[in-house]
């Protein structure tokens, strides 16, 4: 089984940006929470919100420079919040709760890629950890704020990098097999996918939808410092001189064009009634068959979700595992 992954088709394409997907929408009286909101696409994602009129929160470790990137941006929140700290995930949430709001959208941008293996306080291997569970956490924690919006949103940002492999559920952490920094990120990503589908069917009822993301290969932003830059420089995506070539139609993206996605799930009116699907270039994703898997792999214009990061068994499994990892 599968989610319902239909493209609309939306209008929009692999070279909207975010501003323009969210022209005409007015976010005034909404809130919105952003992670990684002070960097890379999270941050142009957070910038439209608040352009729209939106109240923005933002969630960071490192204050000082989330406070300087979102100067331009008054009355946009900066509070702490350290993904793989479970009691600053809790104490955020509480806080938030705290202030009487509803939340409206909420954007799990943040993430980590390609780490070297390494694992959190709780023996968690970090991509994992991070990617993952601590949205999970957010979520769960923020929840009767979600609720109380009377039509949430959640958008996590998965990844192409679903390609890497699915959700080892016998050995998350890596504890037996051997690490691969891109597999972890797979397995980190294809959860992000699972996590919407799941959450969407938990959260119909009590109208609260959410969606995943790839949101294409932006390369000019912190995302991939630990990758070898000969892979970079293999990958085609940087001319000779190590600057980003832009190629929307093969996925190559501005930040503008990377947050889109993201913007178009989380407020998009042609989204009502659609929920738990994985979309890129603006549109719901079709899922990929056997007869285009070969496509799919061969080259990044082939829009497609593989069937193991929309899978609801899977999705169900994972949350029940998340829940337990969590407390």
């Amino acid at each position: 089984m599968t989610t319902a992954q239909h493209p609309l088709p939306s209008g929009f394409g692999a070279a909207s940006t975010a501003e323009e997907v969210i022209k005409g929408v007015d976010l005034t009286g909404k809130v919105a929470i952003v992670t990684g909101g002070y960097s890379g696409i999270g941050l142009e994602t957070a910038r439209v919100l608040h352009a729209a009129g939106a109240e923005v929160v933002v969630p960071a470790r490192d204050l000082q420079r989330a406070q300087e990137a979102l100067e331009d941006m008054p009355g946009a929140e900066v509070e702490y919040l350290d993904l793989l700290d479970p009691a600053s995930i809790d104490a955020f949430a509480e806080k938030f709760l705290a202030s009487g709001r509803p939340l409206h959208i909420l954007v799990n941008s943040a993430g980590i890629m390609a780490t070297p293996l390494t694992r959190d306080a709780r023996g968690y291997e970090v991509q994992f950890a991070t990617n993952h569970l601590g949205h999970f956490q957010l979520v769960a924690r923020l929840w009767p704020a979600l609720v109380a919006a009377r039509g949430a949103r959640v958008v996590a940002v998965s990844s192409r990098g679903i390609r890497f492999g699915g959700v080892d559920f016998d050995d998350l952490h890596f504890e037996h097999r051997p690490y691969e920094p891109f597999t972890a990120y797979g397995q980190s990503k294809t959860a992000n996918a699972l996590f919407a589908v799941e959450l969407d069917r938990r959260g119909r009822t009590q109208g609260v939808q959410a969606f995943s993301v790839h949101p294409g290969i932006i390369i000019d932003t912190g995302l991939i410092k630990h990758v070898d830059p000969e892979i970079i420089r293999a990958s085609g995506t940087v001319d000779e001189a190590g600057r980003p070539i832009r190629d929307p139609e093969r996925q190559w993206k501005t930040v503008q064009q990377g947050a889109a996605t993201s913007v178009w799930c989380a407020t998009s009116p042609q989204l009502a009634g659609v929920g738990g699907v994985y979309c890129e270039n603006c549109d719901v994703s079709p899922l990929v068959t056997p007869e285009t898997e070969s496509a799919w792999y061969a080259g990044e214009e082939t829009p497609g979700v593989l069937p193991h990061a929309v899978d609801p068994e899977a999705a169900a499994r994972l949350w029940e595992v998340s829940e337990r990892l969590t407390a």
